[in-house]
């Protein structure tokens, strides 16, 4: 078990590895401080989404169903991607300053999720 600091707080957070993913669990991560704005978009794509089965539902005309699926989706890439920029900046950046293997396992954690973002 490793302790991280939380960016500003003074505060420490004890961090466990869980070895089915590899992930950190109980660790502060890059989107904590913005966590509050991530939930509010993702409620708005929620809502998006609840609209798409209105649509259906009402048996709107097939292309405006689509140009709602399209606003969906690069909805969900655009915070895609800013959580990507704040796992750069936070984990990945945290990882090369302390140096080791780390950074490597970052980076190649970073370019799996890059590949499957250009998947879809």
């Amino acid at each position: 078990m490793t302790a991280i600091q939380a960016e500003g707080s003074g505060a420490t957070t004890d961090t466990v590895t869980d070895t089915s993913t590899g992930t950190e669990t109980g660790a502060v991560h890059g989107y904590h401080h913005q966590k509050d704005e991530h939930l509010k978009r993702l409620r708005r794509i929620e809502g998006q989404i609840r609209g798409l089965q209105r649509l259906v539902d009402e048996d709107v005309y097939c292309i405006d169903i689509l140009t709602q699926v399209s606003a969906s989706t690069k909805a969900l890439q655009s915070f895609a991607l800013q959580l990507l920029e704040e796992h750069l900046r936070h984990c990945v950046a945290d990882a090369a300053l302390k140096g080791g293997g780390e950074i490597d396992a970052k980076v190649e954690e970073a370019t799996k999720a890059i590949a499957r973002l250009l998947r879809t």
